[in-house]
């Protein structure tokens, strides 16, 4: 069994900047496969930024540049630094973990972008 648990989401103006954290406990064994996700209301979840199966990393295009991935084995936590950030990157951020044939997410986390 696999646990995700998002922090770091909040409240913050346009321009400003937010670091989230992933942390992963349970079967985990390495952080490959594993991002970030967002929904903005009405929306689809698409993908952010995440690590590949490969540990390269893949970026939405409209985040490129903006928002870096990284990650701390041994704390078994992916972060997500945001920075320049835009109304639009407005959206619950999900955690995700992609592993033997399963995926899994966190519950989690609400960013806010005022203008």
């Amino acid at each position: 069994q696999v646990q995700l648990v998002e922090s770091g989401g909040g409240l913050v103006q346009a321009g400003g900047s937010l670091r989230l954290s992933c942390a992963a406990s349970g079967s985990i064994f390495s952080l490959n496969a594993m991002g970030w996700y967002r929904q903005a209301p009405g929306k689809q979840r698409e993908l952010v930024a995440a690590f590949t199966s490969s540990a390269l990393t893949n970026y939405a295009g409209s985040v490129k540049g903006r928002f870096t991935i990284s990650r701390d084995n041994a704390k078994n936590t992916v972060y997500l630094q945001m920075n320049n950030l835009k109304p639009e990157d407005t959206a619950v951020y999900y955690c995700n973990k992609k592993m033997a044939s399963r995926e899994y997410w966190g519950q989690g986390t609400q960013v806010t972008v005022s203008s």
